[in-house]
């Protein structure tokens, strides 16, 4: 009999090449859990979603290729949490990693913090172990997968510290967050900032600046002047301090050079960011857009 961390990895080899079993095998995670865990894959799953309909999730043999990065950290998120599963039904073994000691306790205890620990964890595991499958990806991909990550911390960090990422709107943190509500998918939501296309085709700038208004002035406005703190928090929570290397001085740097450091400034547009920025406590460090702000969408 072999123990939970091969039996979690041929689950997985099954569906590496199927992306509807991918969506089932991430949907029984929660489905086959106790009640109290079925409430929390709203965001993951809406997400997951979103991946497979772009695309990034495809076979890289098929017709249009999907993207082995983004394949690859998906997989480690499901690998994870089978693992997990299998462990809290009783099969031998230890957890093979901390994150899936992470989705043990979420199993066993769930609760908001206790879920962004785990899937957070396993994310960042993702990132951190798959830098060489990123590098070859377009720009623009790669400043997607940066938005995507500082999204996601962002978010466990409005649970678990939020006066220091709201300010005075620090009470309304942990209600819009809570991973059992359909709010959250909004601060996850990537189809309000990049096309739902893989591979996206438009420069990366115009794509920025065609970002909804909203999206910018969450990242913008608020995310931006703390990142230095977010990744700190994220770091400490995780257990995981080679989380603050993907910041280059305050700007996001996850396979990220500093030829193109000039391009996080683009979105970085309005007197309406200083507004949401004060109001939340923090002020605007970045320097302005170097670029016009785009008045017709590229994209819907």
């Amino acid at each position: 009999m072999s123990d939970a961390a091969a039996r979690a990895e041929r689950r997985i080899a099954l569906v590496r090449d199927d992306v509807d079993a991918r969506l089932a095998l991430a949907q029984e995670f929660y489905t086959h859990s106790a009640e109290p865990l079925r409430r929390y894959g709203h965001a993951e799953l809406s997400f997951l979603h979103w991946s497979a309909a772009r695309g990034v999730l495809a076979p890289e043999s098929g017709a249009r290729p999907g993207s082995a990065w983004w394949r690859s950290v998906n997989e480690g998120l499901l690998r994870d949490k089978v693992e997990a599963g299998l462990l809290c039904a009783g099969v031998r073994g230890e957890a093979s990693a901390r994150s899936v000691e992470y989705w043990v306790d979420c199993v066993r205890e769930p609760s908001p913090a206790a879920w962004y620990r785990a899937h957070n964890a396993s994310i960042v595991a993702g990132y951190l172990r798959h830098e060489e499958l990123a590098a070859p990806e377009s720009q623009v991909e790669r400043f997607m997968m940066n938005v995507a990550l500082l999204r996601v911390l962002f978010t466990h960090a409005m649970l678990v510290r939020p006066r220091l990422m709201l300010g005075h709107l620090a009470r309304l943190g942990p209600l819009l967050v809570d991973p059992r509500s359909g709010t959250v998918k909004w601060f996850l939501d990537l189809g309000r900032s990049f096309p739902a296309v893989y591979p996206i085709t438009l420069p990366t700038e115009d794509t920025i600046l065609d970002e909804h208004a909203l999206a910018r002035m969450l990242d913008y406005g608020v995310i931006a002047p703390r990142l230095p703190a977010l990744y700190a928090v994220a770091a400490a929570a995780l257990e995981e301090p080679r989380l603050t290397t993907l910041l280059d001085d305050g700007v996001p740097a996850y396979v990220w050079t500093r030829t193109e450091r000039s391009l996080w400034y683009v979105g970085n547009t309005g007197a309406h960011l200083r507004l949401i920025a004060r109001t939340t406590g923090v002020r605007l460090r970045w320097p302005p857009s170097p670029a016009k702000v785009r008045t017709v969408p590229l994209h819907g």
